[in-house]
């Protein structure tokens, strides 16, 4: 077993494209989206300790307890290394800089995070982990990648793609979060629950696709804040914008450095929050997480 301190990156990502194609058997709903990860990290220490397994956080917003997407990938990868009971002798320090309910996918990322460093403590294999990876959630799976991927389904069947050409990334976070469950009701009140096969596209056609994002008109419906933040990234010179998965946080793509601090500038209040990121091929993901 390995002991001592472990620190991980853990990072953030933005959906270039979101397209909701139906509902499935199961509930969830049918996706074709394009992932994309930015360099915008969470930190994960993880150090041995004696006693149960703790989760401590500089964000009091973030759950410490066992709804923790982190907690939850701990207990079940120490049940696949064969231990019983629930999880022992590590404390996992949480510092987070990616916003909660952003569409930003921290709590994935983190949770990803976690299964790869305790696989490695307590002897898991790569292949169980990835399996404990879908059945946390829909974007767990992407984070075992990294860079611009295809998800079909519910996001988590992926097809590694040519990575995007390196871009400025500007995330405006309101001052209001939105939950997936939310965003995803309104899209059914407002668009309903038929599956639209017409939507389906070929990996091709998607990767080249403007950015879009079925989730944004909905949501914006309820915080027109959205829609307003999408507008001023455009006039501000963002070649792309929108909104991020189930929102809140809307980016802007920027060619330029310069461009993207000018619209950050512009964006920046008392009553939100501007980050300047860059985008992160998959070369440098894998090898900043320590693949």
């Amino acid at each position: 077993m390995t002991t001592g301190i472990k620190r991980l990156r853990a990072f953030a990502k933005i959906n270039l494209t979101l397209r909701v194609l139906g509902v499935r058997a199961d509930g969830d709903h049918e996706l074709e989206t394009t992932f994309q990860s930015l360099a915008l990290h969470d930190t994960l220490t993880i150090r041995s300790a004696r006693g149960p397994l703790r989760i401590e956080c500089d964000d009091p917003a973030c759950p410490t307890d066992r709804t923790n997407l982190v907690w939850r990938a701990a207990a079940r990868v120490w049940r696949a290394s064969g231990r019983r009971g629930a999880p022992r002798g590590v404390v996992i320090r949480l510092t987070k800089r990616i916003p909660i309910q952003a569409g930003l996918g921290g709590g994935s990322s983190d949770a990803a995070a976690a299964l790869r460093a305790l696989g490695r403590r307590w002897q898991v294999r790569d292949a169980t982990l990835r399996r404990i990876a879908a059945s946390l959630g829909a974007d767990v799976p992407y984070f075992f990648e990294g860079g611009t991927v295809l998800g079909f389904e519910r996001g988590d069947v992926l097809f590694p793609l040519v990575d995007q050409p390196p871009a400025w990334v500007v995330l405006v976070l309101p001052n209001f979060g939105v939950s997936t469950k939310d965003a995803y009701a309104w899209f059914d009140a407002d668009v309903g629950r038929a599956f639209q096969a017409s939507r389906r596209r070929s990996a091709e056609s998607l990767a080249l696709r403007r950015v879009t994002n079925d989730l944004q008109k909905p949501v914006a419906k309820r915080h027109p804040e959205i829609a307003r933040l999408v507008a001023t990234l455009e006039r501000y010179g963002a070649s792309e914008a929108a909104m991020s998965g189930s929102g809140s946080a809307v980016f802007g793509l920027f060619a330029r450095r310069r461009q993207a601090a000018r619209a950050a500038g512009a964006l920046a209040s008392a009553t939100r929050r501007v980050i300047v990121t860059r985008t992160l091929d998959r070369t440098n993901y894998q090898r900043l997480v320590g693949r």
